[in-house]
């Protein structure tokens, strides 16, 4: 075992420190100091809200962008390929029924049927992008609980 109070070498080689932790001082921390100290982790503790705040509508504005270009890539794609099978299914059905106008106004009305289902199905999922930064409400809301000390 050493002495608490023997020199020992620190990680700089031109300091000498104790191996004994100092004493706290006690007159330096009067409360203009400890003011200062608490304004500026408030000031932190904000500036790290707002970090999280903007991640957040970031995030959700990604996501957003992402849904928004998978519906239009689904409605160009979608238009040229249903242009032709529409235009085969009018034909066959024709054929079928030997009336090409009603075929056509058949196939017409069971696409636009088809078009609702998948317009209705997306605006769904459009309603249900959550853009309300969640982390952030629930940590302000558990701040006055922390200022109490009530964490």
């Amino acid at each position: 075992m050493t002495d608490p109070y023997t020199p020992v070498q620190t990680k700089e080689p031109h300091v000498i420190g104790r191996s004994k932790p100092p004493a706290a001082p006690a007159d330096s921390d009067n409360i203009v100091d400890l003011l200062r100290d608490l304004v500026g982790q408030g000031t932190h503790l904000a500036d790290q809200q707002l970090s999280l705040i903007k991640a957040e509508v970031r995030e959700s504005a990604t996501d957003v962008k992402l849904a928004v270009g998978g519906l239009v890539g689904a409605a160009v794609v979608g238009i040229a390929g249903l242009g032709v099978v529409l235009m085969g299914l009018a034909y066959l059905l024709g054929d079928v029924i030997e009336n090409v106008g009603l075929a056509t106004v058949i196939v017409g009305l069971a696409t636009l049927a088809l078009a609702y289902v998948l317009y209705r199905s997306a605006t769904t999922k459009m309603n249900a992008t959550h853009i309300a930064p969640d982390r952030t409400q629930r940590t302000l809301q558990r701040t006055p609980d922390a200022v109490r000390g009530d964490l």
